[in-house]
């Protein structure tokens, strides 16, 4: 079964998805490799439904290669700001300076060119140039690891290294062998994120329902396999808020890092006293007072963060190239971390 399954993946995948699978979404309805690009950099680690939004909004600021790589970097980050993993905005932003340089403008067109773009791995040049070029080449994100691992009943949590090398030379074992690269690579993907759910998937109308091993052995709810359990180390910041007449002081993060090219509070140790920190910015601390703490989860930690409130006179400090003074109501659509916003939106009721 295994081996008449390894011939009949594609095929199978294929005619599924010319019925059932997702061909109206807009990266779907066009052949620009920029746009193409755009849509898989934005769907790492996002979900279509958020993508949608920002997508067309960022096309409509820049509409092509030449724009986004002429463009500051500040503006970038404004566009994706809430989009969250930032680092994908500023190698997406690095690439397009890359292309520009080195290519003329034009989108690369082979598996290896792209590949050597920032921020670009080997499931993201495969799939651009399956999109944009019909070039064949396998893909392994997420979703197409757990359809694998069910269909084919895989053990072993597929982040481990010998795991996802057993899953690549599948993946590699089962593209077509003419043609339909396209079809297949979107019908990997649809399947995962639309019947082979993470939980609840829906095998009775599963192209290959009667044919995975998970299923037959009744393996669904285990496969793939989770992995093992760890903590997440807990770090902890404090951020000064200083205010006046409704504006606030914010300064750019470095990158890279945590946060990297966004704006943000004056930040200091969680454990440092509030007054001396602002008192290094030149303000009297006398009316300091502490706000609500938050939480903030990050894939590899935890960030408690402590604000604190600070009205000053904007008069005693001037703003600089990495130094800002923003209004409240102009918060929302500027480059700052969702836990930024945050605190902002909770400062209504004293600004």
């Amino acid at each position: 079964m295994r081996s008449e399954l390894l011939h009949d993946f594609a095929p199978r995948l294929i005619a599924w998805h010319q019925h059932h699978g997702r061909n109206t979404l807009p990266w779907q309805v066009t052949d620009d490799a920029y746009r193409i690009w755009l849509s898989e950099i934005m769907l790492q680690q996002t979900r279509v439904e958020t993508v949608m939004v920002y997508y067309l909004r960022f096309l409509e600021r820049f509409p092509d290669i030449a724009t986004l790589a002429d463009a500051p970097e500040e503006a970038v980050m404004a566009q994706w700001a809430g989009l969250g993993y930032y680092s994908r905005a500023r190698h997406l932003h690095a690439a397009a300076r890359q292309i520009v340089a080195t290519q003329s403008g034009n989108f690369p067109t082979t598996f290896d060119t792209i590949l050597q773009l920032p921020g670009i791995g080997r499931t993201t040049a495969a799939a651009i140039a399956a999109f944009a070029y019909g070039l064949p080449g396998a893909i392994l994100d997420g979703n197409v690891k757990r359809v694998l691992t069910r269909v084919f009943a895989i053990d072993g949590w597929p982040g481990e290294k010998l795991v996802e090398h057993r899953l690549w030379n599948l993946a590699e074992a089962l593209l077509p062998d003419a043609g339909g690269i396209r079809a297949y690579t979107q019908g990997l993907m649809d399947l995962g994120a639309t019947l082979c759910t993470r939980a609840r998937p829906r095998c009775p109308v599963c192209p290959f329902g009667d044919a995975c091993l998970a299923m037959k052995q009744g393996r669904q709810g285990e496969l793939p396999q989770a992995r093992p359990k760890r903590i997440l180390p807990k770090r902890s910041t404090a951020m000064l808020i200083l205010l006046h007449d409704a504006e606030i002081l914010l300064e750019k993060r470095p990158a890279p890092g945590i946060w990297g090219g966004l704006w943000s509070f004056p930040e200091f140790p969680a454990d440092a006293d509030p007054a001396h920190a602002a008192a290094t910015l030149g303000f009297n601390a006398d009316e300091i007072r502490k706000q609500p703490a938050l939480l903030h989860t990050f894939t590899h930690f935890q960030l408690h963060i402590q604000p604190w409130l600070l009205p000053v006179k904007r008069t005693l400090i001037a703003a600089e190239p990495e130094r800002i003074w923003l209004p409240l109501v102009d918060s929302e659509g500027a480059a700052l971390p969702s836990p930024v916003k945050q605190i902002i939106r909770a400062l209504s009721n004293v600004a």
